[in-house]
């Protein structure tokens, strides 16, 4: 994979949120290492939707949140970002947005259970940052987050948003809207009545080796981004 198709992804990734309604207006954001050069990243851009961002506009940044190229504006919280990649090697790709039944279920303070499929997910560890309900906007706080986060796929940030990491952009991307949908779930669940008897830990277990392989995010990416461009093309000529 070289940069265009690096950016490109980018792209892709912020119309599929976008349509998924994972924007929070313009303050959500994504990044994507360089290839061939872990020590910088692509990122949208400050100030622009997830359908808003173009080859031209997104951000290029080092591993300090230093903008070093790029025609667009750096976030404030591009810490979450370049922090998340100095402590795992392992992540090429990370976002953050806000979404509503994330937040709702991080400010009852409750642990996700995995009662759902997109639950079990992250049943191997789903951990919270609790420092702050502001925006991240120095490297000490963004250093919270990817010390909260760990070695997990995501944290949830206390009454503010989520955090998710993936070893491809595909991976975060199809993460974010699984754990919306399971923090959706359980939230339906609880105010449905409660939640019933749940399955073995085993179940548990290989259901998460099942839906969590690199190839159910490509696939799953692949469709939506099919599906988002649809919808556009649509638009275009309506």
């Amino acid at each position: 994979m070289d940069s265009t198709v690096a950016k490109q992804k980018v792209i892709d990734s912020g119309l599929i949120l976008d349509a998924e309604g994972l924007g929070d207006l313009t303050r959500g954001h994504m990044s994507i290492r360089v290839p061939g050069d872990p020590t910088h990243f692509f990122m949208k851009p400050h100030s622009m939707g997830f359908d808003e961002i173009t080859m031209d506009n997104m951000v290029l940044c080092d591993l300090d949140g230093e903008k070093v190229g790029g025609g667009g504006r750096k976030h404030s919280e591009v810490y979450i970002h370049s922090e998340i990649f100095k402590c795992r090697p392992d992540v090429n790709s990370v976002i953050h947005t806000h979404p509503s039944h994330a937040v709702a279920l991080s400010a009852t303070g409750q642990n996700l259970q995995p009662i759902s499929q997109p639950a079990v997910a992250f049943s191997d560890g789903l951990p919270y940052f609790r420092d702050t309900i502001d925006l991240i906007r120095s490297q000490a706080m963004g250093a919270g987050v990817a010390k909260a986060l760990g070695m997990h796929k995501a944290v949830l940030m206390r009454n503010h948003g989520v955090a998710v990491v993936g070893a491809s952009i595909e991976e975060a991307t199809i993460l974010t809207i699984m754990l919306e949908n399971a923090c959706q779930i359980q939230l339906a669940a609880q105010s449905g009545g409660g939640i019933g008897e749940q399955f073995d830990a085993q179940s548990i277990e290989r259901l998460h080796f099942n839906i969590t392989r690199s190839e159910q995010y490509i696939v799953n990416f692949e469709y939506l981004k099919r599906k988002a461009y649809r919808a556009l093309g649509r638009a275009r000529t309506s």
